[in-house]
């Protein structure tokens, strides 16, 4: 099923979806301020551009865990996806048969695919009775080649996290020490084996294999505050430095790359931590988880994300991953996914209209002017989730001229009273 796809046409696409000029995505490509999700050999999957001048992208995580095993569940979020227009997802599965999950996911999507290859590296370790120490440069890169050698798109590498970091992180000064699993994984093997970083210390035949396949690196944040308390500390100020060092050794070799962030982080910090970002890095695309803003909302969280990323993307950031419902609770149903969706994209939007994004005013305009006009159907199908606008819609008797609220009395009425 793979298909072959040139740049320029990958750019004309994205130029088209962003209503913009071929000129203008290829100079954001060329300068690294822009980056374009798709493999090679995922051509079915149409083509996604992140960052500086573009719509604010969201993706949604999903996957299996050792505790819940269900490839239907996760394929019908891969289709629920698609469906509300999500621009990309992540498999970040631990539990079950990790590539044949993988394989169906990318056959199913349509839209970009993302993975975290050491995820599958360290649990086909544990199947066999080994544990991630015994994790050898080989064996990760084999299963990163193989990631990319069936169209994934994008791979979250975490190769900031350097021995340099292991004596602050020792200090224990965090409240929640390393939250990222990737990040916990590298920090024990090097401390166990005395060894580099293997994402680190062979970074140059990382390049040349993403490079092969189009593919674009995810620089990982590896030491991602996950409390507000830790939030731009030294830990995290260390690990971005060393991002922006590789992010210019991945445009030297031709290779796209965007950086990922945090995480939490209190709403007075958010701009400071984009600024740093762009700054130390060189412009580059700006992924986000969130951030959260507040860390005693659980079952709540895709609220307080969606108030973190709406700033954080109005300040310049480029792809807001979604938080769902179930976040800090456990693996979320497709009725989380769909409010974890509805959440990033208000926060997107919200977003893109501060940024002046034209098709973003466009929309608002659009359904302003229908509510005006009390054009029931095109407000809903102007809305970001037009199934639920209906259903709250269809639920209030009404005619249909006026709602509940006002009733006769709404001010948009000529014939009020």
């Amino acid at each position: 099923m793979s298909v072959t796809m040139t740049v320029d046409e990958d750019i004309k696409r994205v130029a088209k979806e962003e209503g913009l000029a071929p000129a203008f995505i290829e100079r954001g490509v060329a300068e690294g301020s822009i980056v374009i999700l798709r493999n090679k050999l995922h051509g079915w999957s149409k083509p996604v551009g992140v960052g500086k001048g573009l719509k604010t992208k969201i993706n949604v995580n999903l996957g299996t865990s050792p505790d819940r095993i269900d490839y239907d569940l996760e394929l019908e979020k891969v289709r629920l996806s698609m469906e509300m227009g999500v621009d990309t997802v992540m498999d970040l599965s631990t539990g079950g048969e990790i590539r044949d999950l993988r394989l169906k996911v990318l056959k199913e999507s349509k839209i970009p695919v993302g993975t975290v290859p050491i995820y599958e590296a360290v649990c086909g370790l544990a199947k066999n009775g080994r544990t991630l120490l015994e994790m050898t440069k080989d064996s990760l890169f084999s299963v990163i080649e193989d990631h990319l050698k069936s169209g994934v798109d994008f791979l979250t590498v975490h190769c900031g996290l350097t021995r340099r970091a292991i004596p602050i992180i020792d200090e224990k000064r965090r409240a929640t020490g390393i939250v990222s699993r990737g990040g916990s994984f590298l920090y024990r093997w090097m401390k166990h084996n005395n060894r580099e970083n293997p994402l680190y210390e062979y970074y140059d035949e990382l390049l040349d294999m993403t490079k092969e396949y189009n593919a674009t690196l995810s620089l990982g944040d590896g030491l991602r505050p996950g409390s507000i308390a830790d939030s731009t500390d030294r830990t995290q100020v260390e690990e971005l430095l060393i991002l922006g060092e590789l992010v210019e050794r991945a445009r030297d070799r031709g290779v796209q790359a965007m950086v990922e962030g945090p995480g939490h982080i209190p709403i007075q910090e958010i701009e400071a931590n984009v600024l740093l970002e762009k700054k130390l890095c060189s412009g580059a695309p700006f992924y986000v988880l969130g951030p959260l803003v507040i860390d005693c909302a659980p079952g709540y969280d895709h609220i307080v994300s969606a108030i973190g990323g709406a700033v954080a993307a109005s300040a310049g950031a480029d792809f807001l991953c979604y938080v769902t419902p179930s976040e800090h609770l456990g693996l979320p149903d497709l009725d989380d996914v769909r409010e974890g969706i509805i959440a990033s994209k208000i926060a997107g939007h919200a977003a893109d209209v501060a940024k002046g994004v034209k098709a973003a005013r466009r929309q608002d305009a659009l359904i302003s002017q229908a509510r005006k006009d009390f054009d029931w159907e095109r407000m809903m199908a102007l809305s970001l989730d037009p199934k639920r606008a209906k259903r709250k819609r269809g639920a209030i008797e009404s005619d249909y001229k006026k709602c509940t609220m006002c009733g006769q009395f709404c001010a948009m009425r000529e014939e009020m009273i």
